[in-house]
Order: C-alpha cells, then structure tokens, then sequence
C-alpha cells in the first residue's frame, strides 16, 4: 500500500480518536453556561497569575494541535481573551492558529492534494481566477472576510486548489485573520471583566459595558467592510 496513504488515514484516525476523547472529557454544555464561568473565573485566573509562563506555553501548543485537528477558532479566541486579555490574548492565539493552520495546510496539501481539488474545485472554482492574479492579497482578503461563511477548517486547506507557497500562506493568514480575531478576542476579554463587575450577568451590563459593545461594534464595521470587499473585490 501506498506510505502516503497509510500515514494519511493515520492522521484521519488520530483527528478522530482525539476528538472523541476532547468532547468525552469537556461538556459543551458547561463552556456555555454562565454560572459555570463564573464560578470557575477565579480558580482560572489564579492559576494563571501562578503559572503565567507554562499555562501560555500550554494554550499555545494546544491551539496548534486544535486547529491541526480540525477544530474550530472560536472557543480559542474567547477563551484566549478572557485569561490573557486583549492584546496578550490576540498574541498568542493569532500566532499559534497561524501556525496550526500553516501545518494543517502543508499536511493535507502533502497527503490528500489530489482528493482535495476533485472535491473542493467545483465548489470554489470562480476563486481561480482571483488567485492566480494575486494569492496573498485575495486569501487575505478572503480570510478578513471570514472566508464568506466557509468553515475554518476548510479555510485552512483552500489555497491547496491554488498550489499556494506556505510563505504567501503564513503572510495572508497572520494578516488577513487579525482584525476579525482581535475583536472576538477583545469579546472574550471584556466577558471577563464584566463577570468581574457584576454579581449577575443581565442584558443592560452587557449592552452598556464599553469591554463589550466596543468589540462588538467593531465587530459590525468589519462586517460591513467584509461585505463591501465581497461584493466588489470578489464579484463574479
């Protein structure tokens, strides 16, 4: 049997053993329950505040390792901002998932370039012609977007239909990502600081909090400018 397609379909099954034991051991449920975050932020932070170096070295391996795995950004970016804050947060999480998906990229790229392209090309075959004029800038622009509503980890492996260099890649996706992810980032960091204002999580402390509506404002401008580069950066 081919080597490539052995290690291949190794991979396929750690992605799946490791999922599998990831929602076995974390409940969905608690990660979105308020009471649970707030019962739990002390205990967070404290450890964070004692162990500040290895928790950052740790977040970040695994965020890699998540995205390597197919997972999606978003629990990385809140929880990113609400332990480290903004600016510490869009630090380690921007680079990290960088790096995560730089790997993810070369991987599948190494091992399933062939099956990607017969069965992602028809779907994103008018994206051709944008990149074969200029992949940095239309993947940069393609991930500021949000890539329009296509999963992340589809995202991830995209430019393999455009045989992209892993150079143009890092450059388009460090930078590309950063604005969206700084303000889920900052989203994240100011639930953190709301919990630690309020008792009680009701809608005027959200709404009214500056921690909150900020990133969240900033969250529409980029919506509107993602709309304004789809429609006309990207028009058919």
């Amino acid at each position: 049997m081919n080597p490539k397609l052995i290690l291949g379909i190794s991979y396929l099954i750690i992605v799946c053993i490791g999922l599998y034991f990831l929602f076995s051991v974390i409940d969905i449920k608690d990660l979105t329950s308020y009471e649970f975050i707030r019962s739990n932020r002390e205990v967070i932070l404290k450890y964070k505040n004692e162990n500040f170096l290895f928790l950052t070295i740790a977040f970040f391996l695994f965020s890699i390792l998540w995205v390597l795995l197919l997972g999606f950004a978003m629990p990385l970016l809140v929880f990113s901002g609400f332990v480290f804050g903004k600016w510490w947060g869009i630090a380690i999480v921007l680079t990290s998932t960088t790096i995560g998906a730089t790997f993810l990229y070369m991987l599948v790229g190494f091992f399933f370039r062939e099956t990607i392209k017969e069965k992602l090309a028809p779907k994103f075959s008018k994206l051709k012609e944008f990149f074969i004029k200029n992949d940095t800038i239309y993947f940069m622009s393609f991930r500021f977007i949000g890539g329009g509503g296509t999963p992340y980890a589809i995202q991830n492996i995209l430019p393999i239909l455009f045989d992209m260099s892993v150079k143009n890649y890092v450059i388009a996706t460090f930078v590309g990502s950063m604005p969206s992810m700084f303000v889920t980032v900052a989203l994240g960091s100011g639930i953190e600081k709301v919990i630690d204002q309020n008792a009680e999580l009701s809608i005027s402390s959200v709404l009214f909090s500056p921690e909150i509506y900020v990133p969240i404002i900033g969250f529409f401008i980029i919506l509107i400018i993602a709309f304004v580069i789809r429609k006309f950066y990207f028009k058919h």
